[in-house]
């Protein structure tokens, strides 16, 4: 995923990675930010269909000699080179996501892709995404579908029903949220005590000691 030093289209960069260079699965998936055995898709052409590759030399993101050197040295990794330029930031105004009527019955294919491949997303993520419905959505995940028996996985950005660099963004997103999610629990936790402390009983009272009631009790009894 496209995240702080890592490119910011991985699988384009990835798919040119695999198709130009001599580099392991290992290092393109360091280098990426994706999982080894997604590069090994790319190789395969079971991921990434149809995405252009996108050349990280020419972006100023790695130079020739980086690339060598990591070829002949399967344990070297690949570091992203300081951005020449600074880009501001850039907040986009997002319109409500038209489907053409012909690319409409690619959405059921495109929502199981996404189900599949990032169970991370939320029914919202996947909607902003290719512009269905919750309740489609719903219907796919329980193979409930009225066409579930057709439906099968096609990655959205082959079917056109969004870019590349949309999806990134998107795994970018969640993992963002879910890693402030997991920070915020960790403090949280670390404010609770053990539940051996919280749950311990209190101390019996030595023999002859009187029990907290009993000498309130007693005391009570004695200013009477």
């Amino acid at each position: 995923m496209a995240t702080d030093n890592k490119p910011l289209m991985p699988k384009a960069t990835a798919v040119w990675l695999v198709d130009n260079t001599s580099l392991s699965f290992e290092q393109i998936a360091d280098f990426c930010g994706l999982h080894p055995l997604e590069v090994k898709g790319i190789a395969d052409e079971d991921v990434a269909k149809g995405i252009k590759g996108q050349d990280p030399v020419a972006a100023g993101q790695l130079t020739r000699e980086q690339i060598a050197e990591a070829e002949k040295d399967p344990n070297k990794r690949l570091k992203m080179a300081p951005p020449k330029h600074k880009m501001p930031n850039v907040r986009l105004k997002r319109a409500p996501r038209y489907t053409p009527v012909s690319k409409r019955q690619d959405k059921p294919d495109a929502v199981y892709w996404l189900i599949r491949n990032h169970p991370e997303f939320t029914d919202s993520d996947i909607i902003k995404l290719v512009g269905t419905t919750k309740a489609t959505i719903q219907k796919i995940r329980e193979r409930s579908h009225w066409n579930a028996t057709n439906i099968k996985a096609v990655d959205p950005v082959t079917l056109g029903l969004t870019s590349q660099l949309e999806l990134d963004m998107a795994v970018s997103r969640v993992a963002a949220k879910l890693e402030r999610a997991e920070k915020r629990a960790a403090r949280k936790g670390a404010q609770l005590k053990p539940v051996t402390e919280t749950l311990a009983r209190p101390e019996e009272p030595s023999a002859g000691e009187p029990a907290p009631d009993d000498y309130k009790l007693s005391s009570e009894l004695e200013q009477d």
